[in-house]
């Protein structure tokens, strides 16, 4: 399916691995041209090298860290007019709700929420004039479906979704869409990691918490990074004009709802 949306212009945020990886990958192979965000300077280097050969996209690197405030500034004035907005940020680190202190919440905000509000902000005016422009915000599973051990990002996702419902709805009228897509458990570092947290706090070996955690999704697997980048450039694409403030699940069928 053409996408139609070879030419445009996106920027992606923790694009150097995993899901934002992903997603960048699509975009490119659609024929967006691309700016590319990661804390980790080598890594994203890498990453846009992969993707230029491979897409024969332009790629632009910008190494800094999306949750600051000069971050942001960074990546807003090296991003430019843009006409495809994915954010994207690592969760805050599993934990129990006994240990977490206001710093934690702060942290988790400025990562999973403020920063993504910032560019919101910054970025999707020009999209307004232009009278075009897609925004997908990578949330989780978890604002429809909490997780103990990530209290945190429960929260600052959640709070996310709520600013987004109302946005989406203001801005639909000029051609701009802004919606969210829910990763339930997709094979990545981070899943690794969460595994092995849990795999720690059960006492239980890390392949037999991934093996029994696969086995309670209908799918019976995870999903693959891939399958979600091809997603969110659907999302991105002149077939979704009408897809308003959504929160797409990408679960396998994890989530048990009737709606």
């Amino acid at each position: 399916m053409d996408l139609g949306i070879k030419g445009k212009r996106a920027l992606v945020c923790g694009a150097s691995k995993g899901l934002g990886r992903a997603c960048a990958e699509a975009l490119a192979e659609a024929g967006v041209e691309l700016v590319i965000n990661a804390r980790t300077a080598e890594t994203l280097e890498q990453t846009a090298a992969d993707i230029r050969v491979r897409y024969a996209v332009p790629v632009t690197t910008v190494a800094t860290d999306v949750t600051t405030e000069a971050g942001q500034q960074t990546l807003i004035d090296a991003a430019g007019a843009i006409d495809i907005l994915i954010n994207n940020a690592g969760g805050p680190p599993p934990g129990n709700w006994r240990d977490w202190n206001r710093d934690d919440f702060i942290a988790a905000l400025d990562a999973n929420m403020l920063s993504a509000v910032a560019l919101i902000k910054a970025l999707v005016p020009s999209m307004i004039d232009n009278g075009w422009g897609r925004v997908v915000n990578i949330t989780s599973i978890a604002v429809r479906q909490p997780i103990g051990v990530l209290g945190l990002s429960n929260s600052a996702r959640a709070g996310l979704t709520g600013y987004v419902a109302g946005v989406s709805r203001d801005v639909a009228e000029y051609g701009v869409t802004i919606n969210n897509l829910l990763p339930g458990l997709h094979a990545t570092e981070r899943l690794e990691g969460l595994d092995k947290f849990e795999a720690n706090q059960r006492g239980i070996e890390t392949e037999t918490m991934t093996r029994n955690r696969a086995a309670s999704i209908p799918a019976k697997r995870y999903g693959t990074a891939a399958e979600f980048g091809a997603v969110c450039a659907f999302m991105c694409s002149q077939h979704a004009a009408y897809m308003v403030g959504q929160n797409v699940l990408l679960d396998g069928g994890a989530f048990n709802s009737t709606m």
